[in-house]
């Protein structure tokens, strides 16, 4: 029998592998993470009660307060939808706002614009973390803060980072924070029309560096802030600081008149 061999590979020579089409990448489903009451039913298992959540709203702006909140959800009627405050639009935040001051205890602290130009910002908002935990109508037994540092509170204090994301208790603090922030800042506008308060809430946008610019700080502008340092030595020159070591031409032709 003779074989047919026109396809057959010689001998020694590598076989290349067949090559198919590539597949599109599939793209990543992005797991979002929501708030749970998870840590908090732990410590009720434990016999812990109240527990708090705490957080704040206002570090990074030029102008305006730090707003802190401390919040105790009750556990029978926790709000559906509890996120942090900056995923949640503002129409959305006023809803659970309103659900939230209905069903859990809250309370409130403010850390002024002079406060944190005395003490930093970060001094400034743990303080007003450390008031609101203070102002509960109950002491609680377990605080759950937002970030990295701990509160000086009677009880337990766990930094989360992200907790706003994580604890359901942080996240309905971070929306009673921002929502009461950012009423003030809109009556802060009526207050000094023209900086765009009530749009901008106080952050560096590039409009209310115009207006700082334009029109100069405010009473309620941080004052060690750098843009709002820039706009006061354009409004308000410092006077150049004497040099106590040079001699005054004429001062000095005086006194030597005088011998």
């Amino acid at each position: 029998m003779i074989r047919d061999k026109s396809n057959s590979v010689p001998k020694g020579a590598k076989t290349a592998a067949k090559k198919t089409p590539a597949e599109p990448a599939k793209p990543e489903k992005r797991v979002i993470v929501r708030p749970s009451f998870r840590r908090e039913r732990a410590l009720i298992k434990r016999g812990v009660w109240p527990i708090a959540g705490c957080d704040e709203a206002g570090r990074g702006p030029l102008a305006g307060p730090v707003v802190a909140a401390a919040v105790v959800l009750d556990p029978k009627r926790i709000p559906k939808g509890l996120d942090d405050s900056k995923r949640l639009t503002a129409e959305r935040r006023e809803e659970l706002f309103e659900e939230i001051c209905a069903t859990a205890a809250y309370s409130v602290a403010v850390a002024s614009p002079a406060r944190i130009d005395r003490d930093n910002i970060l001094r400034a908002s743990l303080w007003a973390l450390a008031r609101a935990v203070h102002a509960l109508p109950e002491a609680p037994k377990h605080v759950f803060v937002d970030g990295r540092d701990r509160l000086a509170t009677p009880c337990d204090c766990e930094a989360v980072i992200g907790g706003d994301g994580l604890v359901a208790s942080i996240a309905a603090a971070s929306i009673i924070a921002k929502v009461t922030r950012d009423r003030l800042m809109s009556a802060l506008a009526l207050d000094c029309p023209g900086y765009g308060f009530e749009q901008h809430k106080g952050y560096a946008v590039p409009e209310h560096l115009e207006a700082l610019d334009r029109l100069g700080p405010s009473a309620h502008h941080r004052s060690f802030f750098a843009p709002v340092v820039a706009a006061r030595l354009k409004h308000f020159p410092e006077p150049p600081t004497p040099d106590l070591f040079t001699v005054d031409p004429e001062s000095e032709a005086v006194a030597s008149a005088a011998e």
